[in-house]
């Protein structure tokens, strides 16, 4: 499994890179205060509709996992002003910190959808950023110690043994997320979400999904992608 990181945070603390990897991802959330019992993330294995389909529905979030090249755009129109309050967004600006930063995206999107265990720390992490700027929640992560140890001991779970933490990794993780009926980029290195054309809970994977693959057919050289849904438990 590939490990993950940003090549551009402007702060000089650097966690380790988290692996893209979703019993790592489980057992980091649930110790976090998401329930076992309301959501769990799953390994997509590809994106033909017949591997979609064996996915667990519903999708409230799609993780993807990608090589930082120049061959790597995606051309979308950034989300208006008075669009931005609706969609739950946090620059990154602790490097390697893209993995947390994707599930934190993932899960601040549908916090409606899900139950989080009262007074846990994803509950409280959420409640104390809700009515912060991008920014502001950054610097609240930033400063935050649990969630970094907690991060910590998950990066040193993975199968692979993990970089140094000074090392530089060339992956990046981002997170698409459904709010009011739009297909969401949520990637903590821009400045804003990026509106990719509509979408809806029932379609999210789907319409991720051709999103995903017109960013993979622009680096035809790398393997190095990985994609992760995030589905509720019915």
């Amino acid at each position: 499994m590939a490990s993950a990181a940003a090549d551009d945070s402007p702060s000089a603390k650097k966690w380790l890179p988290l692996e893209a990897n979703p019993d790592i991802m489980n057992q980091f959330l649930w110790g976090l205060g998401l329930s076992p019992d309301e959501a769990e993330f799953y390994d997509v294995y590809g994106l033909d509709e017949e591997l979609l389909e064996m996915v667990p529905k519903p999708v409230l979030a799609v993780l993807f996992l990608f090589p930082i090249t120049p061959e790597v755009r995606i051309l979308a129109r950034l989300i208006s002003d008075s669009d931005y309050e609706r969609v739950y967004f946090l620059k990154q600006t602790v490097g390697n910190a893209c993995g947390t930063i994707g599930l934190l995206h993932a899960i601040g999107n549908v916090t409606s959808h899900i139950k989080l265990v009262e007074e846990s720390f994803l509950d409280r992490f959420f409640k104390s950023t809700a009515a912060m700027d991008p920014l502001e929640r950054a610097a609240f992560l930033e400063k935050d110690r649990e969630m970094e140890d907690a991060h910590s001991v998950a990066a040193s779970a993975g199968d692979t043994e993990a970089p140094d933490i000074n090392s530089n990794v060339d992956t990046h993780f981002i997170c698409f997320s459904c709010v009011d009926g739009g297909l969401y980029e949520l990637d903590g290195r821009k400045t804003k979400p990026v509106l990719h054309g509509p979408s809806s809970p029932s379609s999210l994977l789907q319409d991720a999904a051709k999103v995903i693959k017109s960013m993979i057919e622009k680096n035809p050289d790398s393997n190095n992608f990985n994609v992760i849904a995030f589905s509720k438990k019915e």
